[in-house]
């Protein structure tokens, strides 16, 4: 005890210090936060700068280590908790998984796939699994509902495509071949170009995602669905949400006529895959939904609206809350729907937006956004940062619509918050130093 406070007694004259009191307590709590606020301030600037985004031949940075992450979550039941959350929880959670290992892969030389090609086959065989059917039902045509089978098929297809043409797995092309044609035949005996993905109810995105799988099955395989494909643009063409002018939200599942207008949740997917099933109707679609759905609330940075402009609507599970009418699910599967159609700008700050408000954790081993307590969130970030087109070449950009000054009002705003918690001490140093009377007294007169 006399050695540890040794330096004290000195310091204190020979007396021991008095213990802080709760004034100097309080000042010291205070520079600590106001220290911590201006580093999260400073970390926020630094990945809002730091591009987040990565161009179609290389691998966007982190995106590993949230698989990483997504692995271990999986293999802990998040699948199970995600279905509680929504009806579509185990089965996104893992499509998007194997779906996002399947990007990785396509990035690798042919003879460094294996892991991509094991994972996404692991993914794949939950989506077959009784609990990636336990939500739809088999007595669709097909079975289990367009939502299941297209998906399924749009992965399998892409396990087929990290693999050598002449070296694909037999069993693999056989099933791929059979489940399309199982859809092309639900499509081709349709009196609606959007199928049921329940009982009695259609949502066109779902169509979407199973029209590219066909159109996949032919870039991969003997072409055999084209007139399936063209006939099914044709009539989507003309059931348009009047609107918008965009593939409607909800659809008549007898008539395909529009029930819902077009909103941000689902067009966002539907731009990610329509460039695969006719990239000039996927263009003007694209450019459509962009102007009515991109948006920059309080001109803080770029965001999409889950209604078009000028309208607004209730929030439900696929969107998420809704302030300022964004729908924060759509805006990060936008960025893979911009990178896709060869807009970068949007593609970049759609990502650094989420860069900073994702509030991501980064271990060497891992990376998680909002702490890892959605995982389906960030199985959706990952797959966006990796998208390219898998069937269409890559597009001509579009004209940007998103300024390279962007950044600039959230910058200003970091540094406020940065440089906030430190004026209250600023002010009152001020005044220590300032003289005790505004204006100098005047001197006495001498008497001579």
């Amino acid at each position: 005890m006399r050695i540890g406070t040794e330096a004290e007694t000195v310091r204190s004259g020979g007396r021991p210090s008095p213990p802080p009191t709760w004034r100097q307590v309080l000042r010291r709590s205070r520079r600590l936060a106001a220290m911590l606020v201006s580093v999260c301030a400073l970390l926020g600037a630094v990945r809002l700068v730091v591009p987040a985004a990565a161009d179609a031949d290389s691998e966007p940075a982190g995106v590993r280590r949230q698989l990483t992450f997504l692995r271990e979550e999986l293999d802990d039941g998040a699948g199970d908790e995600a279905q509680r959350l929504f009806p579509e929880g185990y089965f996104f959670l893992h499509a998007l998984y194997g779906l996002s290992w399947v990007e990785i892969g396509m990035r690798e030389p042919v003879g460094d796939r294996s892991t991509a090609l094991r994972e996404a086959r692991w993914a794949l065989a939950r989506l077959d699994s009784a609990s990636g059917r336990a939500p739809f039902s088999p007595g669709l045509t097909p079975p289990y509902g367009v939502f299941h089978r297209g998906w399924s098929n749009w992965l399998r297809g892409g396990v087929l495509s990290l693999q050598p043409a002449g070296h694909r797995d037999p069993g693999e092309v056989r099933r791929f071949a059979r489940d399309s044609g199982a859809l092309a035949a639900a499509f081709d005996a349709s009196q609606s170009p959007y199928l049921e993905a329940y009982p009695g109810q259609a949502w066109p995105v779902d169509s979407t995602v199973a029209i590219a799988s066909l159109r996949l099955h032919d870039a991969l395989l003997p072409g055999r669905f084209a007139e399936t494909v063209q006939r099914w643009v044709r009539e989507v063409r003309g059931r348009l949400d009047p609107r918008t002018g965009l593939l409607p939200h909800r659809a008549d599942p007898d008539t395909g006529d529009p029930i819902e207008v077009a909103r941000g949740t689902s067009q966002s997917l539907i731009q990610r895959f329509l460039i695969d099933i006719d990239q000039d109707f996927a263009g003007e679609q694209y450019l459509r939904f962009r102007d009515r759905y991109i948006t920059s609330p309080l001109g803080l940075g770029p965001a999409v609206r889950e209604y078009p402009d000028g309208m607004d609507g209730p929030a439900d599970i696929d969107s998420g809350p809704l302030p300022l009418g964004v729908s924060l699910s759509a805006s990060v599967v936008t960025i893979g729907a911009a990178q896709v159609h060869g807009d970068v700008p949007l593609a970049a700050a759609l990502a650094g937006v989420s860069e900073l408000a994702g509030l991501p954790v980064d271990t060497p081993w891992t990376k998680r956004y909002a702490f890892g307590l959605i995982p389906v969130g960030d199985a959706f970030l990952a797959w966006s940062k990796t998208a390219r087109p898998w069937v269409a070449k890559a597009p001509p950009p579009p004209p940007a619509q998103v300024s390279g000054w962007w950044r600039g009002p959230l910058l200003s705003l970091l540094a406020v918050l940065a440089a906030a918690p430190w004026l209250p001490t600023l002010v009152r140093r001020h005044r220590r130093g300032a003289p005790s009377h505004p204006y100098p007294t005047s001197r006495p007169r001498q008497m001579n």
